[in-house]
């Protein structure tokens, strides 16, 4: 799995090139993925306004940066796709932190194209994205995975799941206002403390 996991890195997107690729996509009316619906389609495009939102919102506090631009080397291997609303939340706080960390390199793969990986980093069962793979420098050693969102807003999917007394659709709007309001600050803490974690371990 790990010669995979390089594999996958070494043939993945970086972040903007991601971003260009969703464009390109809305502008022929399609989205990732083998699935094509105008659902689908119009979460994409949705998305898209949501990682522009993202891109001018996530500031890092002081205290992140200082502490990043010295963090120990590593890959960043994300499972993603443009239909994900989660994702469009995420991964803009994801490169805010990779552009701050000159030793941190990030690259996409589509889920639906790599099960075969989604399936080694299930999430209570379930193939929930985005999930970002931590990877040591020379791709020897799995560091630990995040995902697919922020605890506190996991609490509002779960909360959902238990009573289910609303539309699924309410919940959605429960759940990407939360994550307005947030600006990425729940994102942030739960990746510094990993990064700190590794961090404490290898001083």
């Amino acid at each position: 799995m790990l010669q995979r996991l390089k594999e996958a890195f070494e043939s993945g997107l970086d972040y903007h090139t991601y971003r260009n690729h969703i464009a390109a996509l809305i502008a022929q009316g399609k989205t990732t993925g083998p699935k094509q619906s105008e659902d689908l389609i119009a979460f994409t495009d949705l998305n898209a306004k949501r990682m522009d939102r993202g891109e001018k919102t996530v500031k890092l506090p002081e205290k992140v940066s200082g502490a990043i631009a010295d963090q120990e080397a590593e890959h960043w291997l994300v499972l993603t796709e443009g239909w994900c609303g989660d994702a469009a939340q995420v991964l803009p706080v994801l490169a805010t932190l990779e552009d701050a960390a000159p030793n941190i390199h990030m690259r996409m793969i589509m889920r639906d194209e790599n099960l075969d990986i989604m399936d080694e980093f299930l999430t209570n069962g379930t193939r929930g994205i985005p999930k970002l793979i931590r990877l040591n420098v020379d791709f020897t050693e799995v560091l630990g995975s995040w995902g697919p969102r922020p605890a506190d807003m996991q609490a509002i999917v779960d909360e959902w799941k238990r009573k289910q007394d609303e539309p699924k659709s309410k919940m959605y709007v429960k759940l990407h206002g939360a994550y307005a309001r947030d600006r990425g600050q729940k994102v942030i803490e739960e990746i510094s403390a990993l990064l700190e974690q590794r961090q404490s371990q290898t001083v």
